[in-house]
């Protein structure tokens, strides 16, 4: 159930907020989910109340919001492919991080909302809906 709530959400995100609204006119927009997406493992550190955990997962954070910011500034190729990188690591999460405050249902959640995100993504810079090369 898990799965299909994520991908539910990742279209309504993208496809009916990003572009039926047109938030994704704005070359911000993918960029920004994906640094909030990859914030929720911090926010779930700091529920669980480990410091290490809050270090580690802020490093990986850093990571990303280094690659949304390469996404935004030279091309959105970056940040779908951080969206789709992100989904590979919420699979491998809980074997590289220990974070007590992660729902048990949160990484099939989030590995599907990153993946279609991620392809919806590539499909609209592959289909040129949207220009992946910053002006």
């Amino acid at each position: 159930m898990e799965y299909l709530i994520g991908v539910v959400s990742a279209l309504a995100v993208t496809g009916c907020i990003g572009t039926l609204v047109g938030f994704d006119r704005d070359r911000a927009f993918y960029p920004t989910v994906t640094i909030v997406v990859a914030s929720y493992y911090v926010l779930f550190a700091v529920l669980g109340g480990a410091s290490t955990t809050i270090a580690s997962e802020s490093v990986v954070m850093g990571g990303f919001t280094f690659i949304s910011i390469l996404g935004f500034k030279r091309n959105l190729w970056f940040a779908a492919g951080a969206l789709f990188v992100h989904g590979v690591f919420d699979f491998f999460h809980g074997h590289l991080i220990t974070n007590a405050g992660v729902p048990a249902s949160w990484p099939m959640f989030c590995l599907s909302f990153d993946i279609t995100a991620a392809i919806y993504l590539a499909s609209l810079l592959k289909r040129s809906t949207i220009r992946a090369n910053a002006p």
